[in-house]
């Protein structure tokens, strides 16, 4: 039998981000966004942070692809946009016509009206079991504001104010 890691991990609380990229076509710019919580600082200098993305990931093929992405880290306000942006690639691409966001000066990855976002340029990339791990070199930031942040915990999206208490 093996591990119950979902179950397991459950029980840990992560931060709440969507991640953007986009891919070149002959029509145009296709913009694509997913919720992700799998943000994981890694150097300060340099400047670095990972995702962990699903192997089979349209998303990760399009990131592999420019090596380029932003993400934008959400606060309690935002808990409708993570969950339309947790859904298949035609949800998620309905859903971000009606997103406030814009190209980031750095990558022309979109940056969501959030609380803080951050570009990055692909540092390197590897695959770990069923996902890959992609590392970016944090290229721009901005701090837009302080709100209490969005975690996902036992399932759910949760609000945690500033006192640590995650309301139900």
């Amino acid at each position: 039998m093996s591990p119950d890691l979902r179950g397991v991990m459950r029980n840990f609380a992560t931060g709440v981000c969507v991640a953007t990229t986009y891919s070149d076509q002959a029509d145009g710019r296709h913009h694509d966004a997913v919720t992700v919580n799998s943000l994981t600082s890694v150097s300060l200098d340099p400047p670095l942070v990972s995702l962990c993305l699903r192997l089979d990931s349209a998303f990760l093929a399009d990131l592999l692809a420019t090596k380029k992405w932003a993400v934008s880290i959400l606060d309690s306000r935002a808990r409708d946009v993570a969950g339309a942006l947790a859904r298949d690639r035609a949800s998620r691409s309905r859903a971000m016509d009606t997103l406030a966001a814009s190209p980031g000066a750095n990558t022309g990855a979109l940056v969501l009206d959030s609380a803080s976002w951050l570009e990055c340029v692909l540092w390197d990339s590897f695959d770990a079991g069923d996902h890959t791990i992609a590392i970016g070199e944090v290229v721009a930031v901005d701090e837009r504001r302080y709100g209490p942040a969005l975690v996902f915990l036992h399932g759910r999206y949760r609000s945690l104010d500033g006192a640590g208490v995650v309301p139900r």
